[in-house]
């Protein structure tokens, strides 16, 4: 079943406003839609290729307070371009 994961930058805003601690990850199929402040991406084995991370107390040092977290290799688009971050960059 396909999953799609998607942050909701409206509850992150209303959280910093009133103070709250919403959760803003999102995990949606055609049948559910769940939110957390932590979900792991995993292979089928169960190992954790990846986290996607909610800390709005402690945000990373340039502020984002949602990113993704991986030690796997990384294939990146940019344009026509495409490269891939693999472990040497761990």
């Amino acid at each position: 079943m396909k999953k799609r994961i998607h942050i909701n930058q409206h509850k992150i805003k209303s959280n910093a406003k009133n103070d709250c601690s919403d959760s803003v990850i999102t995990c949606k199929t055609y049948k559910e839609n769940v939110y957390a402040d932590k979900l792991r991406i995993l292979d089928k084995e169960g190992n954790t290729l990846a986290e996607v991370i909610y800390s709005p107390d402690k945000p990373l040092s340039c502020g984002a307070k949602v990113w993704i977290e991986t030690t796997a290799d990384v294939e990146i688009e940019s344009g026509e371009d495409i490269f891939t971050m693999i472990g040497k960059y761990q």
